[in-house]
């Protein structure tokens, strides 16, 4: 199943810390509720990010996760200290190179093989 709703990119702040995280992940928790939500969070601008500003980002990956959806960074200068915490999320180079990725979705060559395996009746054996 493809999703053709729309990629939001969120401009991130200059500090993403104790003080930013919780004002930033409060105007983004509405859209965070929504069923398959694709966000991007642009990370040009950042320069420091803190243990509470890593924390937000992980809650808001697992929360879109959750509701079907998907968050990626863009943009993430090497200049940010936090660079090696946030590899757990699918980073872009360019904010144009994370849209495109969630409307590049091209299933592997397996996938094929598995519908045709289970959709005939009496294709599987019974383990013994």
């Amino acid at each position: 199943m493809l999703n053709h709703r729309p990629v939001l990119v969120m401009e991130m702040p200059e500090e993403v810390n104790s003080t930013e995280a919780p004002i930033f992940l409060q105007e983004l928790e509405p859209l965070l509720d929504s069923p398959s939500a694709r966000i991007i969070f642009d990370c040009s601008a950042v320069r420091h990010i803190d243990r509470a500003g890593v924390a937000m980002m992980l809650h808001c990956l697992e929360k879109a996760m959750k509701g079907d959806g998907d968050l990626r960074l863009a943009a993430l200068s090497v200049e940010s200290d936090a660079v090696a915490e946030l590899r757990a999320f699918e980073a872009f180079t360019t904010c144009n190179e994370a849209v495109s990725s969630f409307n590049d979705f091209r299933p592997g060559p397996y996938a094929p093989s598995y519908a045709n395996d289970f959709r005939h009746k009496g294709t599987l054996k019974k383990a013994s």
